[in-house]
């Protein structure tokens, strides 16, 4: 598919079908980007529209179109496709609205989209419900509406998932180049990874831009993160659509802590994609990669002629993950040379104003804050809406650093609106990345920095099974410790006399604990500590049908929660965290994918909050982490091996000892 698309987006000639006011626009659009190619309305009835010849006919067309606009009804559209994909064309457009995105308003949209997509074939289909794309390279361009797009020789594309978001992304001023704009729409037939995937291959592209409300095929975004990397080509996304937790919180604390929204985020760090939260933020992560690609890390000097804004962004940097490394023997040498005794030398630096307009003295002093040791340097400057003539000394200094060091080196306002586009394009042209905004500046920084490599282990599927079953915590138990997780010894018994019995087998103390509750704690049918005489008395008590009597896990430093969940649209979703009755209260958790590597496992279990409890902390001996990580591992194979069945799988709390790890408590859902 992604070798079909190549043609579409490219087209040498394009079929426009319809004569309404979208159709013209396709056309006027097209001719306002300087497309060269061929130009062939389609209506039975216009003689022409937008002022080109029209065909009566699609079979008419002098011959099979490169791409097609399909601005015609939902109905007449699926007749269009399939004549268009007879004849050899390559690809169309669907406009029209009305199939599975509107099933909730008309309940014959899903049948109308399966006969969408049976009537492409394998002719590429971008839509329905879709404005189509800009080709900013090529001058060519499916797009029924106004856009801000102008002609370009290289930069970024963006594909977005809403045709709205497309159009106001295109009108940006922020000197960002668009090779590319591309309005998915419900993706019937292909998917946004695949066309991304083939925007690849276009040397001309420098970064790829992707907003994303759903993930529609994790193989084919697997696929794309792993040609990106290779390509070299940055990701970054904006994901959107957090949503209530499908699966019902009354049965499990993980339920309850990781919605759809983790996993999502777990996907999008499995493939090495960083996430922004707002569009601004995306339009300057798109806007530093294009000019620098991925930045090794996040070491960043800052310098103002104000100890004001030097101040706000050492604050505004907290939290982020990015440092101001110390200046070196070197920097300061340099600064020192440039800026005289009285400014004091640190990062963030303040140099004052007393080389203003000394283009050459900003220059040296500027440079003096790049190295080897400094991922990016920017110059905070905001140039006033009034006058900024004294302020071109800032711009030329920047330029002429950049020539001079070849450094990555930025110019950040501080508000977005106090960077003007001309400076801003003037800086773009001389290769110095311009940053709109000190919150946006640090956002895209930070998520330029966090571009790594996809992993190449292929997410585990699950299946689409009802769970009807949830299994005892014994029977949960015995299948996962038959795939190596440690459980203490154990007997499940039905009376109190049976009870005295197994407790002479066991070692005491013992936990008993009333079988065939969700929450067992919440209904006091949970007591610790119980010795060999109170094990009739205490089972008794309980209540419940069945009793289990288990040896008590003593010498836990740290206790965690260890789950997954199912999740139809990620894969499934491990969480791990603190655990316990407090699990809730402190949500302190991070997920990942099954299966995830040890080394990713240990590397999220050091980002939880409790993490000092598990490494040892004050004086207290440390968890065993190799236990805890062969737990872990041994809870994804049984996922593994269940996932066409399975829903959801517990563990609360693993109890982690200096030298073993132990499943206190367990559950399981499946088919």
């Amino acid at each position: 598919m992604t070798t079909k698309l190549t043609r579409l987006l490219h087209p040498k000639s394009i079929a426009v079908i319809g004569g309404g006011a979208w159709c013209r626009q396709v056309i006027l659009q097209s001719e306002r980007m300087g497309y060269e190619g061929d130009i062939w309305p389609v209506h039975p009835k216009a003689g022409d529209v937008a002022g080109h010849t029209a065909f009566g006919r699609l079979q008419d067309l002098p011959a099979a179109p490169d791409a097609a606009f399909i601005g015609i009804n939902r109905h007449a559209t699926i007749d269009a496709v399939q004549a268009l994909s007879a004849m050899g064309a390559g690809g169309a457009v669907c406009f029209a609205s009305g199939f599975s995105e509107a099933v909730a308003e008309d309940e014959t949209g899903t049948d109308l989209q399966e006969l969408l997509i049976a009537a492409a074939g394998d002719m590429p289909l971008l839509g329905p419900n879709c404005y189509g794309f800009i080709n900013a390279l090529d001058g060519a361009l499916l797009w029924p509406d106004q856009h801000g797009a102008t002609p370009v020789d290289k930069g970024v594309a963006i594909l977005t998932q809403s045709s709205n978001i497309s159009i106001n992304l295109t009108m940006q001023q922020r000197a960002l180049p668009i090779a590319y704009m591309v309005a998915c729409g419900n993706m019937a037939q292909t998917s946004q990874a695949e066309i991304a995937t083939a925007l690849v291959d276009d040397p001309r592209v420098t970064a790829i831009g992707l907003h994303i409300e759903g993930f529609k095929d994790i193989r084919h975004w697997e696929a794309l993160a792993a040609k990106a990397y290779a390509r070299g080509v940055p990701l970054v996304a904006l994901k959107v659509g957090a949503s209530e937790q499908a699966q019902a919180a009354t049965v499990s604390h993980t339920a309850s802590l990781a919605g759809s929204d983790a996993g999502a985020q777990a996907l999008l760090n499995r493939l090495g994609i960083p996430r922004l939260a707002a569009l601004p933020d995306f339009l300057e992560t798109l806007k530093l990669l294009h000019c620098y690609g991925p930045l090794p890390g996040g070491n960043i000097a800052s310098i103002s002629c104000s100890g004001g804004e030097a101040s706000l962004i050492a604050d505004m940097a907290v939290g982020t993950g990015l440092t101001f490394p110390n200046l070196t023997t070197g920097q300061k040498n340099q600064l020192r040379a440039a800026l005289g005794p009285m400014v004091a030398l640190n990062n963030p630096l303040d140099y004052h104003t007393y080389i203003w307009r000394d283009t050459k003295a900003m220059t040296q002093a500027w440079s003096g804050m790049t190295g080897e040791n400094i991922d990016l340097t920017f110059s905070i400057v905001d140039y006033p809406t009034t006058d900024a003539t004294d302020w071109v000394c800032t711009k030329q200094a920047a330029l002429n650093l950049r020539a001079a060091t070849g450094a990555r080196f930025a110019i950040a306002s501080t508000l977005p609106e106090l960077l003007p586009l001309d400076i801003a394009q003037d800086l773009m042209a001389g290769g110095v990345v311009p940053l709109m905004g000190l919150r946006e500046a640090l956002a895209a920084i930070r998520a330029a920095g966090q571009i790594a490599r996809p992993a190449t282990e292929p997410i585990c599927l699950p299946g689409s099974a009802t769970a009807t079953l949830m299994l005892t915590e014994a029977q949960a138990k015995k299948a996962l410790s038959e795939h190596g997780l440690h459980i203490p010894r154990h007997c499940t018994v039905q009376s109190p006399d049976a009870a005295r019995a197994a407790a002479l087998k066991l070692t005491s103390p013992f936990a008993i604990k009333g079988v065939g509750l969700a929450h067992k704690s919440e209904h006091a049918a949970v007591r610790l500590g119980i010795s060999a005489e109170d094990v009739a008395d205490v089972a008794a008590a309980i209540g419940t049908q069945e009793i289990l009597i288990e040896e008590m896990i003593t010498g836990a430093v740290a206790e965690l929660l260890v789950g997954v969940l199912r999740d139809p649209a990620h894969g499934f979703v491990l969480t791990l965290g603190a655990g316990g009755v407090l699990t809730e209260v402190l949500r302190d958790t991070v997920s990942l994918l099954v299966p995830s590597a040890p080394e990713d496992i240990r590397s999220a279990l050091g980002t939880l909050k409790i993490a000092p409890l598990l490494a040892g902390h004050r004086g207290q001996p440390a968890a065993d982490l190799d236990a805890i990580l062969g737990a872990v591992v041994a809870i994804q194979t049984y996922v593994v091996q269940n996932a066409d069945t399975l829903c959801e799988v517990e563990i609360n709390p693993l109890l982690c000892t200096p030298d073993r790890a132990v499943a206190a408590d367990a559950l399981i859902r499946k088919a």
